[in-house]
């Protein structure tokens, strides 16, 4: 089934959805991102050896700011007000990397889906801030959404590949 594209008007020119005759309804989000750095940096990271400071605690901050900040960064993005913001930083020592899921909540008119993906790129951006100085070639990889619920599009669940 395909569907229009909503931040269109008529003439083809962006627009800022109206939302306003919408139900408030419980609406969550999920997003996930991953951040590979090499065995070195890892191990810096583990034992809080980087001279910014401790690198897991800076970017779950971050990533709450981040979410916040959406409608300041992302156009047609409406201001809502947050109920819950949590991100959850993991180290994966087999593939050397930070695991990072943003899950953000509110009752409202319109998802959270942009304040999740929002949250863990901003914490992703930050592990890559603060471990630049000791690696250069940082790589984060596989934002995606994870989870969605609520709205009158339903829920939506990713089937994540192990």
């Amino acid at each position: 089934m395909e569907q229009d594209f909503t931040h269109f008007n008529e003439q083809g020119r962006a627009k800022m959805v109206d939302v306003g005759e919408k139900d408030i309804t419980r609406r969550t989000a999920t997003a996930r991102c991953s951040v590979y750095v090499n065995e070195s940096t890892f191990e810096r990271i583990r034992t809080g050896g980087m001279k910014k400071g401790d690198v897991l605690t800076v970017a779950q901050v971050a990533g709450v700011m981040g979410a916040k900040r959406t409608p300041d960064l992302i156009p047609m993005c409406h201001p809502i007000l947050i109920g819950g913001i949590d991100l959850d930083l993991s180290l994966n020592e087999e593939k050397h990397s930070v695991e990072i899921a943003a899950t953000v909540k509110c009752d409202g008119r319109t998802g959270v889906e942009m304040e999740a993906l929002t949250a863990a790129a901003t914490a992703a951006l930050t592990v890559y801030d603060m471990c630049k100085a000791v690696q250069r070639d940082i790589v984060i990889s596989d934002l995606r959404l994870t989870e969605k619920t609520g709205g009158i599009h339903g829920d939506y669940h990713r089937e994540e590949e192990q």
